[in-house]
């Protein structure tokens, strides 16, 4: 893991958004989250939180790398100052219910009217429209509107996988590719806009690949009977001797042969790879295999080939697997070991920028206004 290499200053930040200007409205899960990317990319992300609110602690991994200042948004004056502030601003983002930011008098149009070309994101769990825009939810309840959750899981039940899917992979990531697409389109043509980034909406992008597979009659809506929702033999997690697991992918046939030949599978019956009626029996036959040994021992076997198993790791066995501390894939930032910033870029790396908890709006004003 690597140390705290990865902190840099304000005045050192040179990312591939260094010089863009943010002003987040601080809330939780995936707002924050794109906060977090951008942050790391180089972007100068200043959060706007109400007064008293807690500071930052280091272990907060989320919001990590901005500044806040403290804002009462129920207040004239302070409102004021809010728009004073994305006067200076190249984008905004906030994760309110629809119309809080109106009632607030931060509206798209009043803020367009301090200045046109800020790009303003918004992130919700339903969109700024629809019948259920105004209704509570969490991803579990986006992921089970578009169909994503219903193809998760056992045969018998549907199983959360966690909240990546809705939050973080429909929600924060797509609010972040907009973001970016707009202030893209802004430094061309000088007009900023809305993004309107609802987790139903990019959770429904995401199984774009699937609904093709099922108009094409590859998949089906019985969980466990697909190629790669566990129905296949060949695609799946195995427990072992250890009750620990390994996870088995070998799709093409080439790299299920090594398989085959590590695992000394010779009944003619795995010959069958893609028959999915022999299925269910040759995952038995594999389950019966994978308890012979430790997962250990199985991914010594595998390891240096393209068998294309590898073992279930946990939080803490992940941060000093050798693949993932050769690429430095975990930092120590402020004392605490955490994910480093992804994507990588040859030229701008991102890194953790340093936390400088509150301060008083006017240093903000100041540093924007010279720089």
């Amino acid at each position: 893991m690597r140390a705290d290499s990865g902190q840099r200053s304000d005045a050192a930040a040179a990312g591939p958004l260094a010089g863009i200007r943010i002003v987040e409205f601080a809330g939780i899960g995936p707002g924050p989250f794109a906060g977090m990317l951008l942050s790391d990319m180089g972007a100068d992300v200043v959060r706007v939180v109400r007064p008293g609110a807690p500071e930052v602690q280091a272990d907060d991994f989320v919001n990590r790398g901005r500044v806040s200042v403290e804002l009462d948004l129920k207040s004239e004056s302070d409102r004021e100052r809010a728009l004073q502030l994305l006067a200076h601003a190249d984008a905004l983002i906030e994760g309110f219910r629809p119309k809080v930011m109106e009632r607030n008098g931060l509206a798209p149009v009043a803020v367009f009217g301090v200045n046109p070309r800020l790009v303003y994101g918004r992130m919700t769990g339903w969109g700024q429209s629809g019948p259920l825009a105004q209704r509570a939810g969490h991803d579990i309840n986006y992921i089970s509107l578009t169909g994503a959750l219903a193809a998760i899981g056992t045969r018998d039940i549907p199983v959360p996988p966690l909240n990546l899917v809705g939050d973080y992979g429909g929600g924060s990531l797509y609010l972040v590719v907009g973001m970016l697409a707009a202030l893209l389109q802004a430094k061309i043509s000088g007009k900023g806009q809305v993004v309107d980034a609802a987790m139903c909406d990019g959770t429904l992008s995401l199984l774009t690949p699937l609904f093709s597979l099922l108009q094409q009659g590859h998949w089906t809506t019985e969980r466990q009977s697909n190629l790669l929702d566990g129905g296949a033999h060949f695609y799946g997690v195995y427990t072992c001797l250890d009750g620990k697991h390994v996870a088995v992918g070998p799709i093409e046939p080439q790299f299920y042969a090594i398989l085959r030949e590590k695992l000394e599978l010779e009944d003619a019956l795995f010959d069958r790879q893609l028959d999915a009626s022999q299925w269910p029996e040759l995952r038995k036959r594999l389950e019966r295999v994978f308890l012979k040994r430790t997962r250990d021992e199985w991914c010594e076997m595998f390891n240096g080939t393209d068998g294309c198993v590898t073992p279930v790791l946990s939080f803490e066995e992940a941060s000093s697997h050798p693949h993932l501390a050769a690429r430095e894939s975990f930092v120590f930032h402020n004392g605490f070991g955490q994910p480093a910033p992804a994507p990588r870029f040859s030229h701008t790396p991102s890194v953790i920028q340093a936390s400088r908890g509150t301060v008083d709006l006017e240093e903000i004003f100041q540093r924007w206004k010279e720089s």
